[in-house]
């Protein structure tokens, strides 16, 4: 069962959370694709530093949520606050939940999704310092290393990676959620 997933991000993403997903959907025999605002590649933040720098595969532009049956959205705090003010981002963010695919966002990456205004209603977890956040954009939010919601996989912070990867490939193995929508 070959499938393609999206990956969204840009400058400043946390590197584990990028690098431990890809690696995984990888593992599974699928394509990964970075997608970013930018070409060429984007710069990790490994922790305490700048980590490492990834090849952007397609830029938003050339991207098309069509091509893909999943999203990813790493976090990181630079990462998520640059992309949430990005209408093409968030175009392509609410493109995945009217198509009913599966979408995963760790940490920060559900900042993404709030711009987005697709977290009203939606059982969902991130790391502790935004679940005021997605408390006020109307999500249920719980501290959890998982949560689910209907094809909508969101984890807290790195050490929840092994979890939140199983889950997400659970998700995308499902196919797209008659439920998963704006």
């Amino acid at each position: 069962m070959s499938k393609k997933i999206a990956i969204l991000a840009t400058h400043g993403f946390e590197e584990s959370e990028l690098k431990s997903p890809k690696e995984h959907l990888e593992q599974q025999g699928w394509t990964a694709h970075i997608i970013s605002p930018e070409s060429g590649s984007i710069k990790a933040w490994a922790e305490k530093d700048w980590g490492q720098e990834y090849p952007v595969d397609k830029t938003l532009d050339e991207a098309n949520a069509s091509d893909y049956d999943a999203l990813v959205l790493p976090g990181g705090v630079i990462n998520p606050d640059q992309l949430r003010t990005n209408e093409s981002a968030l175009s392509f963010v609410r493109d995945f939940f009217e198509q009913q695919k599966p979408v995963a966002a760790i940490c920060h990456g559900p900042q993404i999704l709030i711009n987005a205004e697709v977290v009203e209603g939606r059982n969902m977890t991130s790391v502790n310092s935004i679940s005021k956040d997605l408390k006020n954009a109307g999500a249920q939010w719980e501290d959890s290393e998982v949560v689910v919601d209907n094809g909508l996989v969101t984890s807290r912070t790195p050490k929840d990676l092994p979890a939140f990867n199983a889950k997400m490939v659970e998700e995308i193995k499902e196919g797209k959620h008659e439920e998963q929508t704006i």
